[in-house]
C-alpha cells in the first residue's frame, strides 16, 4: 500500500499492524528527522552506530506520521507520554482513544494501532542462536519447555522465536516490560494450535480472558505476534510503501 493520503479510518473492533522497510534513503531519514521532538533528536544522536541511529530516526518518525494519519494531525505536533515502565502513548493532551504500540528487528519495522485497547506487538528475525535452549529454560515456563522439546529439532528454532514473540507481545501489551516474569506464564507454541495465552502461574485466572493473542506473517525468515485487550478484534495487515 501507498504512503497513506489523508485520514485514516479504523473500527473499534479491527486493530492495523503495518509492516514498513526501516532502511531508508537519506532523502527519506532527513523528512522523517524533522518530525521528531528535540528529545527524539537528542535520544536519535546517543546512538553510535550510524544504522541504528538512522533505523531509529525511520521508526519515530513513521510512527509519528502513522498516528497523525488516523488523527488528522502533523506528526510533529503530536505528544507522548510514558507509563511506569516505559510504555508509551499518546498524551492525555491529545485527546484520543488510539493505542500504538512498536516492534524492530533488523530493518522491519511493525506498527500496531487500536482504539480503545491496548495493544502489544513484538517482530524477531529468525537467525542462529546457539544459547537458545539455554534461555528457554531460563525465561519459558515449563509448559512451554516442554512444548518446545516436543518439536522436530528442525522446528525448534521457528518455535523457540514464536515463543518469544508472543510472550513480549503479552507483556508489551499488558505494559509490563521485561518487570514481569516471564517464566510465571505460557503462550500456546504447538503447530497449528492457535495463538493463546494459556496459564499465568499463580496470577488471576481472569487474566487468560481478558487478553487476546494472535501469530503474525511479517514475511520469510521473521515471526510475530500480537496481543489486545478483550476478544472478537480483527487485524488488518498493511505495507507501508515508500
Amino acid at each position: 500500500m501507498a504512503e497513506a493520503e489523508g485520514r485514516l479510518d479504523l473500527a473499534a473492533d479491527e486493530i492495523h499492524v503495518w509492516r514498513a522497510e526501516l532502511d531508508q534513503p537519506e532523502t527519506t531519514v532527513q523528512r522523517l528527522a524533522r518530525t521528531l521532538s528535540p528529545d527524539e533528536q537528542e535520544r536519535a544522536k546517543r546512538f553510535c552506530l550510524e544504522r541504528v541511529r538512522t533505523r531509529f530516526i525511520v521508526g519515530r518518525g513513521l510512527l509519528r506520521t502513522i498516528l497523525g494519519h488516523y488523527l488528522g494531525r502533523a506528526p510533529e505536533g503530536l505528544h507522548f507520554a510514558y507509563a511506569a515502565r516505559g510504555k508509551p502513548s499518546l498524551a492525555p493532551s491529545e485527546g484520543t482513544d488510539l493505542r500504538f504500540n512498536v516492534s524492530h528487528s533488523d530493518g522491519i519495522g511493525l506498527f500496531a494501532v487500536a482504539r480503545g485497547r491496548e495493544v502489544g506487538v513484538d517482530v524477531e528475525r529468525l537467525r542462529p542462536l546457539p544459547r537458545a535452549e539455554r534461555i528457554a529454560e531460563r525465561f519459558f515456563s515449563v509448559p512451554e519447555r516442554t512444548a518446545l522439546k516436543g518439536l522436530p529439532a528442525e522446528r525448534r528454532l521457528e518455535g523457540f522465536f514464536t515463543c518469544w514473540t508472543r510472550k513480549e507481545a503479552y507483556i508489551k501489551a499488558r505494559g509490563d516490560g521485561l518487570g514481569h516474569p516471564l517464566d510465571q506464564f505460557a503462550v500456546t507454541i504447538a503447530p497449528g494450535e492457535p495463538a493463546r495465552l494459556s496459564a499465568v502461574g499463580d496470577g488471576d485466572p481472569s487474566e487468560i480472558a481478558r487478553w487476546s493473542l494472535e501469530g503474525l506473517p511479517p514475511g520469510p525468515g521473521y515471526v510475530a505476534a500480537l496481543s489486545a485487550g478483550g476478544r472478537g478484534w480483527r487485524v488488518t495487515s498493511r505495507d507501508w510503501a515508500w
